[in-house]
């Protein structure tokens, strides 16, 4: 059982509504209580702090733009982690767009870790760093943030097939990297 997500988290009564309105204080509030979790999906996403920062100005600008087309149908944080993830997956196609037109792709942030992983944080943010953009990805939706293989195949416009292989790829290229470091460990 997948823990909750770090997105669930409660706004006083009324201010969503208020926000729909475009009341500035609201939309403040709604960024101070989801920057981090905004943020933090972000960067396991991208890999990127400088594009996990922008994933979040971008997610948090759409939120108080589209804030009337929230309805409610489920919870604030839930719709806002869809446009977070929508908006963080539209980087990395943007990205691997960029660099198969030849610019400089580049990824090094080794300072956030996976909470299911019980090995040294910054072996396995390496490890994780060494796997595709997507295939990181699928495993973090999957893993951290709860999502099902049909949820993840429509963020990505892909099979469910195509989930659940990244995944299983993704945990035996994570495995093979890690196990030299686990015979070594205590």
């Amino acid at each position: 059982m997948n823990s909750p997500s770090s997105f669930a988290k409660p706004l006083p009564e009324g201010t969503i509504e208020r926000l729909k309105r475009g009341d500035m204080h609201a939309f403040e509030q709604v960024y101070r209580t989801f920057e981090t979790p905004v943020y933090t999906l972000a960067l396991r996403l991208t890999g990127q702090p400088d594009a996990a920062a922008e994933v979040l100005q971008d997610t948090l600008l759409k939120a108080f733009e589209r804030a009337h087309q929230f309805r409610g149908d489920s919870p604030f944080w839930g719709w806002l982690r869809q446009m977070a993830v929508n908006e963080a997956l539209m980087r990395l196609r943007r990205d691997k767009r960029h660099a198969s037109e030849g610019y400089e792709d580049v990824y090094c942030d080794e300072s956030s870790a996976l909470p299911w992983q019980r090995m040294d944080v910054a072996l396995v943010e390496r490890a994780l760093q060494q796997l595709p953009d997507a295939t990181r990805a699928v495993l973090w939706l999957y893993h951290v943030e709860g999502y099902t293989h049909v949820e993840i195949a429509d963020q990505f416009g892909r099979s469910v097939s195509y989930s659940k292989s990244q995944l299983a790829r993704g945990t035996r290229r994570l495995r093979a990297l890690l196990e030299p470091a686990a015979e070594t460990s205590p």
